[in-house]
């Protein structure tokens, strides 16, 4: 035993961490940028879902419709939550004052996306004191890695994913400019 041991020790094995790393490096290599990848697609989607909730509560709380442009206000609070990972540039939003006042009412509201993915915004629309409002915001994520965005989407050639958040409120009865 100790003689194979010394054998072994003592052979000749030049090249062969070399060949074993070439073999192993590239997978690994794919396997952490998509891991990573991914991570940063489920962050982005988490980061757009916190963003419409903060957002929506300035609506909530009449801030938004009590601003001098309402949709500027809106839309600085969005960005100003979601620019951690996503360019305000690419986040897209519709606000619908729901006209029945209903929470059930909002399933009525379908997003309506181009064949490009992008969103189609039915408008802003903050609404008043005790409306029902639905707030929705769209990203299109685009992946660093195209067979990854091939893998999630399940298109082949599609490089990007669309995240969606949408939140229904009912603004708070706020009454402005009255002591």
């Amino acid at each position: 035993m100790l003689e194979h041991f010394k054998r072994y020790l003592t052979s000749d094995n030049d090249g062969v961490v070399a060949i074993e790393f070439a073999l192993v490096v590239m997978p690994f290599i794919i396997l952490l940028v998509g891991i990573v990848e991914i991570g940063l697609f489920y962050a982005s989607g988490a980061l757009l879902e916190g963003a419409s909730v903060d957002a929506a509560r300035l609506i909530r709380t009449g801030q938004v419709q009590d601003a001098s442009d309402p949709e500027t206000a809106f839309k600085q609070e969005l960005c100003s939550q979601a620019a951690a990972l996503i360019p305000c540039t690419d986040i897209q939003y519709e606000v619908i004052d729901l006209p029945s006042g209903s929470f059930i009412d909002a399933e009525d509201y379908q997003p309506v996306v181009d064949s490009d993915g992008n969103l189609v915004p039915q408008g802003f629309d903050a609404g008043n004191s005790n409306d029902v409002v639905m707030v929705r915001t769209y990203y299109k994520y685009h992946f660093m890695t195209p067979f990854i965005g091939e893998m999630i989407s399940g298109k082949i050639g599609q490089d990007w994913m669309g995240q969606m958040s949408t939140v229904v409120i009912k603004s708070e009865p706020y009454n402005f400019g009255e002591m």
